[in-house]
């Protein structure tokens, strides 16, 4: 399928590895002018985007900072990809988690993504253009030891459908892309599988099992990205204010 994207331009949040840097690469691949955005610059960002900026995105300047370098790089936007996003806290229950952990939660998780589309919307009602937020499948999904993250990506989720129906009319459709677990160094890291006492190797076929992941398989971050693209893309020109799982059947109720 022809995705007609080459020429586009594209803003890619927290891109420097995992998911952002799997859509950045398939973005690339297509045709479409990057510009990678993430707090370190990967060696690999820089292979598969011309244009990079090392910005922290959880300040409340770093987002337009990207957005302004990215439309000046490009002189406009047609895609805007949130993807940023992580746990920046460890805790064991509601009861571990005080104001600064729900704070720094939701500045990495939400109000990033706010501040970039504040930013980027101005270019993208122009160009008529798409916004793809990276959701969880923890937005629908509550887990208590998640707490602050499934709360931030349940805000996401219900941000973009507010989105949707405000700038529809302005031809910017705004679509979530929420994956189960996936397949980077979330769950293939050395350090996690030693505290566990098993080899990565082992902990990556053990994640379906904890998971009941009904495909058995772990997630890949190639098809996040692809399904990123399709949004994207003008081939779904109806899609838009949807959240889209990708969760390998990890979610049991609709």
């Amino acid at each position: 399928m022809d995705l007609q994207l080459k020429g586009k331009r594209a803003v890619v949040t927290g891109a420097s590895r995992g998911i952002g840097l799997a859509i950045a690469r398939a973005l690339s691949a297509e045709g479409v002018e990057v510009v990678g955005g993430a707090r370190t610059i990967s060696d690999e960002l820089r292979e598969a985007s011309a244009h990079t900026l090392a910005v922290d995105l959880t300040t409340p300047e770093g987002p337009a900072q990207l957005v302004e370098h990215a439309v000046g790089a490009l002189g406009g936007l047609d895609i805007l990809v949130n993807n940023v996003g992580g746990r920046t806290v460890s805790a064991n229950g509601f009861l571990d988690l005080d104001d600064e952990g729900w704070r720094k939660g939701f500045e990495l998780n939400f109000f990033s993504a706010v501040r970039t589309i504040r930013a980027a919307l101005p270019s993208l009602i122009e160009s008529r253009g798409s916004i793809v937020n990276i959701g969880s499948v923890n937005g629908r999904l509550a887990a208590p030891r998640l707490a602050e993250y499934g709360a931030a990506k349940a805000a996401l989720t219900n941000l973009t459908k507010a989105l949707s129906e405000e700038f529809g009319p302005k031809g910017v459709r705004v679509n979530t892309v929420s994956p189960g677990p996936v397949l980077t160094d979330t769950w293939n890291s050395p350090v996690r599988a030693a505290r566990m006492g098993m080899s990565v190797e082992q902990l990556v076929a053990e994640v379906p099992k904890w998971m009941a992941l009904t495909t058995g398989k772990i997630i890949e971050a190639d098809e996040v990205a692809a399904m990123v693209l399709l949004l994207a893309s003008d081939r779904l020109p109806s899609t838009t204010g949807a959240d889209w799982l990708i969760d390998a059947g990890m979610l049991k109720s609709v």
